[in-house]
């Protein structure tokens, strides 16, 4: 692996902070401001493209921008795992955009300047969490990240929004200040630095007491994760508009939670030191609670929105629980579900709310027959629900089926035992969605004259459900820059 100074992992973190400036001095003019939204997203994914082959190569770009202390600085670092979960964020983000337009202007949302300019906002800091280069510079991110995204949760501004929004705060600021910083602070000053090493950051291994607190300080202070007790500001969060729900909270706010915690587990402390303690072990556990308990609560829900919520928490803690067994195969199965989930469930959050826009409807029991009325949106609800779930060809499958072999290889029988079980908990849920969609008449007049939702809001989910079939069929490059992780020793 060879390190290069260079400066364009600034670039795409610059590009949509500079575009939430002009998206805020266009808002007179509708039409400029969301081409400027549309500008930013494909400069920004261009400019992490181009980066692509050098991180192929096994190269790593690497830029400091500010020395703080002796070991410590603001710095940015591409290196392949950040580079998978960007080339996510960056290529959703346009059809986020794109769906935005078919969304926000049929349904004459207010204050849609201040949502695109945050929604920009949101992404640098999604990107800049991506290419930290150390521990405090992602934090910073991440804090950046909860303070744009707050403005999103509460945009409708009723007492219903400020309630989500103040849960949204209280829960992430809370832990991050409460329990992150802190580890932050003494993981500092005993091992002299916060740089991401695939060795860690401690020279010698601190106390089991000592390890034990930082682990679970650092497992909760990410509460972006949704592991379970600190998730229910995700449920609470369902109050933003649909767009909002997708984007961060199907890929940005909450794959940033277990993406720092993927970072911490495999750069902080080192794969190497966590296997000599149970603590991964306790992390399986408590992710597999998190897994069976939030697929059993999504079972009861009829709103579907909240129903997707609950799903999201259960998926989240697949990634946790795939780092966790500390194999080859889990790991790779780790980075690839942030990819593949991300996938399935923006589609099934861009067809719920074009459900809404095309019939207004937000509740399971309303939708008996919509399928009939609103095909394309269905299908794709269908082909990514059955991604989710683990079904082939779709990209869900290629992910599970690492964490399953992942948790062979680790020898925990039990832990294939809770992802088999919590599949078919998935496959409980969706399957009466689709089956009432498709297959049951509505039992009044309520669906009478329904069609598709306008083209914008329609066209997104079709192609995000094209990629999930996509990433089953050609998942070479993801898996390229999986592989080099675990050829780095996950990070060097």
């Amino acid at each position: 692996m060879i390190t290069t100074q260079s400066i364009l992992p600034l670039y795409p973190i610059l590009i949509s902070f500079i575009a939430s400036g002009l998206i805020a001095i266009s808002g007179r003019f509708p039409n400029l401001r969301e081409a400027w939204t549309f500008v930013a997203g494909l400069c920004k994914l261009g400019c992490i493209v181009y980066m692509l082959p050098w991180i192929l190569k096994g190269e790593v770009l690497k830029i400091t921008l500010l020395n703080l202390l002796p070991n410590l600085s603001i710095a940015l670092r591409v290196d392949a795992f950040g580079m998978m979960f960007a080339i996510v964020a960056s290529s959703l983000w346009i059809l986020t955009s794109m769906y935005s337009v078919g969304y926000m202007r049929p349904l004459k949302e207010h204050a849609q300047t201040r949502y695109y300019c945050f929604f920009a906002l949101a992404l640098s800091a999604t990107i800049g969490v991506a290419f930290a280069a150390n521990l405090f510079t992602m934090y910073v991110f991440y804090e950046i990240l909860s303070l744009s995204t707050y403005p999103l949760v509460t945009h409708h501004q009723d007492k219903e929004a400020r309630g989500g929004g103040r849960k949204y705060l209280s829960y992430l600021l809370g832990t991050s200040i409460g329990f992150l910083l802190p580890a932050m602070i003494l993981s500092y000053v005993l091992g002299g630095t916060l740089d991401f090493s695939a060795n860690g950051v401690f020279s010698t291994m601190p106390s089991l007491s000592v390890v034990t607190l930082l682990f679970f300080l650092f497992i909760f202070g990410f509460a972006k994760s949704g592991i379970m007790p600190f998730h229910s500001w995700l449920p609470g969060a369902m109050v933003a508009p649909t767009p909002v729900s997708a984007l961060l909270h199907a890929v940005a706010v909450v794959k940033v939670g277990v993406f720092c915690i993927f970072r911490v587990m495999t750069g902080i402390f080192g794969v190497s030191m966590l296997q000599l303690t149970q603590l991964p072990l306790i992390l399986c556990i408590l992710a597999s609670i998190t897994i069976l308990v939030s697929s059993l609560i999504a079972l009861s829900q009829d709103n579907l929105k909240r129903l997707l919520a609950f799903s999201t928490i259960g998926q989240l803690s697949y990634i946790i629980l795939g780092v966790a067994l500390l194999s080859a195969s889990g790991l790779k199965g780790s980075m690839l579900h942030i990819v593949m989930h991300a996938f399935g469930k923006i589609t099934l959050f861009f067809c719920a709310g074009a459900i809404f826009v095309a019939t207004g409807k937000k509740y399971i029991s309303q939708m008996k027959g919509i399928g009939r009325k609103m095909p394309f949106t269905m299908a794709a609800f269908t082909l990514a629900a059955l991604s989710i779930i683990g079904f082939p060809p779709l990209g869900g499958f290629l992910s599970k089926i690492y964490l399953i072999v992942g948790a062979l290889e680790a020898q925990y029988m039990w832990v294939m035992l809770v992802l088999l079980t919590s599949s078919f908990l998935n496959a409980a849920y969706f399957f009466p969605i689709i089956y009432k969609a498709f297959f049951l008449k509505p039992d009044d007049e309520t669906n009478t004259g329904i069609k598709e939702a306008p083209l914008l809001a329609m066209l997104p989910p079709v192609i995000t459900a094209i990629c999930s079939i996509t990433l089953f069929l050609y998942p070479s490059v993801f898996n390229s820059l999986a592989d080099l992780m675990l050829q780095w020793g996950v990070h060097q």
